[in-house]
């Protein structure tokens, strides 16, 4: 059930749910990144964590997946992620 309205979402909660960023090799992007599902999610187990470079090697994509608690979780560690610009593209 959807803890707001009562109605069930396409998601029952708790779930594991991967959240995809991309962002520059370069810099901090993995450590932002991290960071932020971490406030969220409390801490990451390395196995939870996949990096891809792009073709290129202009972009990595980060893949880390958390187990989530709430719709209300994973829109709070959106926001966060789509608000900093370090990740280019969080999906």
């Amino acid at each position: 059930m959807n803890e707001i309205t009562g109605d069930r979402g396409l998601l029952e909660f708790p779930c594991r749910f991967p959240i995809k960023m991309m962002g520059r090799p370069d810099g901090d992007f993995r450590d932002i990144a991290l960071g932020i599902i971490e406030r969220h999610a409390g801490n990451i187990d390395a196995a939870d964590i996949r990096s891809v470079p792009s073709s290129a090697g202009n972009f990595v994509s980060i893949t880390v997946t958390i187990d989530a608690k709430s719709q209300v979780q994973l829109d709070a560690i959106y926001r966060e992620l789509s608000a900093n610009t370090a990740v280019l593209v969080a999906l």
